[in-house]
């Protein structure tokens, strides 16, 4: 009796596309090479599926396993690799060229945790009417900032000039 093909997951018993396979039993002992008819009846014999675990292999490894088991074990595994990965944002810190020592130094504050965190942070300079005449001040702003955060961050991309903002990306050694 043929059974419906899974979309996900290992194949199993007669989903098993090759001729022979390499067979390891409940215990873990290697039964060696063998036709896939007869492994599907041992493992039958024990009360167990042939599962397919490296279809790659050649010839392909199988297990004598409780499919429904291994799905299992495998979707926990998963699960819990899903909660201790950690997602990288880009936090923005907006100033204006001639930014006071007090408000430079919050900011930077701020620079300092987020990467810390493991974020990258976009520094976004930005220019209001006459300051656009005098970007030197900006590049001069931005070079203190990658000075104060070098031992702790890289630059990821180097200031530029984006119309009436000048942009910077640190991202964490």
């Amino acid at each position: 009796m043929m059974t419906p093909p899974v979309k996900s997951g290992p194949r199993y018993n007669n989903m098993i596309q090759s001729d022979k396979v390499r067979v390891i039993d409940h215990e873990g002992e290697n039964l060696g090479v063998m036709y896939t008819r007869q492994a599907i009846e041992q493992a039958m014999d024990v009360g167990l599926d042939l599962v397919e675990v490296s279809p790659n292999a050649d010839p392909p490894v199988c297990k004598f396993l409780d499919v429904g088991k291994y799905r299992y074990e495998a979707q926990k595994k998963a699960n819990a690799a899903r909660k201790t990965q950690k997602t990288q944002e880009i936090k923005e810190i907006k100033m204006r060229p001639n930014i006071d020592d007090h408000d430079y130094d919050t900011k930077m504050r701020n620079v300092v945790r987020f990467i810390e965190d493991g974020d990258k942070v976009k520094v976004t300079l930005r220019f209001r009417g006459r300051e656009l005449s005098h970007q030197q001040l900006g590049m001069d702003l931005l070079r203190r900032v990658q000075q104060d955060v070098e031992e702790i961050a890289k630059i990821e991309a180097y200031p530029r000039m984006e119309g009436r903002q000048m942009l910077m990306v640190l991202s964490p050694k």
